[in-house]
């Protein structure tokens, strides 16, 4: 992946190599790294934000509103991902819910030093969290 320095974001937005380290000062936009010699060097997508940045500013935006801006963009991406990993585990729980109802039959036939043994050989987690499952599949019949 390709990174750029900051004359190389001036030529390609049309702005100054001071304007930009300016906007990197006040945390507009954020280098990737830093080379031995201490450049900063900043993604391809800095491109795009310094566009987007420049059109705001057009819009009469200030600096202050541009940055909540991207800091609201930011709380969306991660309050999206948060969803997208709630909504993952709860499909999970329900293909462990789904698993437990066909293990419930087969454990409630096992003797109870077979089940001991079991239990001892999945270890205290795994026993834990079928315990944990065979309960929660008992409330849910109660409750049905």
């Amino acid at each position: 992946m390709k990174l750029y320095r900051i004359g190389e974001l001036a030529r390609a937005t049309s702005l100054s190599q001071r304007t930009i380290d300016y906007y990197t000062k006040i945390g507009l936009i954020e280098p990737a790294q830093r080379t031995n010699t201490n450049y900063r060097l900043y993604h391809i997508e800095t491109i795009e934000r310094l566009e987007r940045i420049s059109q705001l500013k057009k819009e009469k935006y200030t600096l202050d509103e541009i940055k909540n801006y991207f800091s609201q963009l930011r709380r969306v991406a991660s309050d999206s991902e948060l969803i997208k990993r709630v909504t993952d585990l709860q499909l999970h729980m329900e293909q462990l819910e789904r698993d437990a109802k066909e293990l419930q039959p087969m454990l409630e036939k096992m003797k109870p030093t077979q089940r001991k043994s079991l239990l001892q050989r999945i270890g205290p987690q795994g026993a834990a969290c079928i315990e944990v499952l065979v309960a929660i599949l008992d409330k849910q019949q109660h409750l049905m």
